[in-house]
């Protein structure tokens, strides 16, 4: 009986998670290629993307960013991207001598340029700090890209782009969030190669 059940439990997730892959709205679908177009430019004119957001999605975000660094599909140069839950020492010094509101718009104050990409992940788009980071990069004159679940929360309304997963269920929302993540890495690299810009890394 045991054995069923966790069967069951299995097959029903993966159906789930499915679903949510596949019937992704075609109003969101645009919003990814929006945002790989807007990353692109970004990348194109010699900004930066920068990610961040709390528990699962703060490694999210440090995923992300490696992929640009690194690599992903393509031997290429490194594009320039960074994630701001990487620093502990800044993490830990800002939580502890301002405040956790303040964890990202504090780095973004010091990092950001404007012309730069701002990546907000939350799956409620209601996170204090991730909003509140928002509205800084937003005040640096950085585009905003939000990735949420549901409508979207705070975030809907505060980003230049917001792509928000239809489900109330965290793990099923993060799920997505790492799939469109992967998709905007694709586009950028597509992007930046049809402009004949994308060169091999010269330390190989």
């Amino acid at each position: 009986m045991a054995r069923l059940l966790t069967t069951q439990v299995i097959a029903s997730t993966l159906r789930e998670t499915a679903q949510l892959h596949a019937t992704l709205p075609s109003a969101q679908r645009a919003l990814i290629a929006k945002a790989g177009a807007l990353m692109t430019k970004a990348i194109a004119s010699g900004r930066k993307i920068i990610w961040f957001g709390n528990g699962g999605s703060a490694t999210q975000s440090q995923h992300m960013a490696g992929e640009f660094v690194g690599r992903f599909r393509q031997d290429r140069r490194s594009l320039p991207s960074i994630s701001l839950t990487e620093n502990m020492a800044s993490v830990t010094a800002i939580g502890n001598d301002y405040a956790f509101e303040q964890l990202f718009s504090r780095q973004l104050e010091g990092l950001a340029q404007a012309g730069d990409v701002a990546v907000g992940l939350s799956t409620s788009g209601n996170s204090p700090n991730v909003v509140r980071g928002l509205h800084a990069a937003k005040s640096l004159r950085v585009h905003t890209i939000g990735l949420t679940g549901g409508s979207g929360g705070q975030l809907a309304a505060l980003c230049d782009v917001c792509i928000c997963v239809p489900s109330a269920v965290t793990a099923r929302i993060q799920e997505v969030h790492l799939t469109i993540g992967h998709l905007l890495c694709t586009l950028v690299e597509d992007g930046l190669a049809s402009q004949g810009i994308l060169a091999r890394s010269r330390h190989r």
